[in-house]
């Protein structure tokens, strides 16, 4: 079996390089190789690849057969190319003046192609980069004015609890002063409804104390007079007076009725004309007088 261009595999897990070798097709992967010609590590962008220009030539001219993957290298860094210059050499197509110009400048085309594409990866990099910068920028302002906002927002809240605050203590000043004034005029007034309380109780004092003088003798005691003491008076003493008379003697009779008669007119008449009641006193003694004066006949 023909020899093999192949890669075998070293590194970690997930982390891998392989070298390239040439070993024999019938061997492993990982077995024996006959000789090792360079390394590729496909992990950067673009991947390192480490190759013997030459030794790849000559075993590829000695009729080595590259895998795929080893193919795609050997494109990549030439060696397939200058294989086929080769082959028109040897069949005259080509001088080999012609083969190297052909193939320097296949490199330079190359090279240019290679760098281009590591600018435009530097550049793409640098563009995340800042695409990210700015984004943190914007992040970071965003933060700092909503930092600034709440302390602004604080800042306000904290003057409106203060206006809030003198507010209620102006507010609760103003109430105590409602309050001492309603106080004051409460007292006042209070003072004002005593005093005119007073003076209508002096006139009403007053008002009582004039009638009764005034009224006592004229309008009810003339009537009663005249009404009740009469007639009781002349009914009842006028029989008690004729039985008396007929069983009792005429000389104890008219010393009593002197005696009383004196000291009780005298008493009682005295005192009662002082506390007003002088229709009294004529009423009650007409019909006494009256009635003492039949007992003495």
């Amino acid at each position: 079996m023909a020899t093999m261009m192949r890669l075998q595999r070293f590194g970690k897990k997930r982390s891998p390089f392989y070298h390239i070798v040439i070993a024999d097709g019938r061997a492993p992967r990982d077995g024996k190789f006959i000789e090792n010609i360079g390394s590729y590590n496909p992990i950067p962008n673009p991947a390192e690849i480490k190759l013997n220009f030459d030794k790849a030539l000559d075993w590829l001219q000695k009729g080595a057969q590259p895998t795929e993957t080893m193919r795609a290298i050997l494109s990549f860094k030439g060696v397939l190319y200058k294989h086929h210059l080769i082959k028109g050499l040897k069949k005259g197509a080509l001088t080999e003046a012609e083969v190297e110009v052909k193939f320097q400048s296949w490199l330079k085309d190359k090279e240019a192609k290679v760098e281009a594409k590591l600018s435009g990866l530097a550049e793409k990099e640098r563009n995340e980069k800042k695409a990210t910068f700015e984004a943190e920028t914007k992040i970071n302002e965003e933060r700092a004015a909503e930092l600034a906002k709440r302390k602004a927002d604080e800042i306000d809240a904290k003057a409106a609890a203060a206006k809030e605050a003198l507010a209620e203590v102006e507010a609760a000043v103003e109430e105590e002063v409602v309050e001492e004034e309603v106080v004051t005029k409460e007292a006042v007034a209070a003072k004002v409804a005593e005093t005119v309380v007073e003076e209508k109780k002096e006139e009403k004092a007053e008002v009582k104390e004039e009638p009764k003088e005034e009224a006592a003798p004229v309008v009810e005691e003339e009537p009663k007079a005249e009404v009740k003491e009469e007639p009781k008076k002349e009914e009842k003493e006028e029989p008690k007076a004729e039985v008396k008379e007929e069983s009792k003697k005429e000389e104890k009779e008219e010393p009593k009725a002197e005696a009383k008669e004196e000291p009780k007119k005298e008493e009682k008449e005295e005192p009662k004309a002082e506390a007003k009641e002088e229709p009294k006193k004529e009423e009650k003694e007409e019909p006494k007088a009256e009635e003492k004066k039949e007992t003495k006949e």
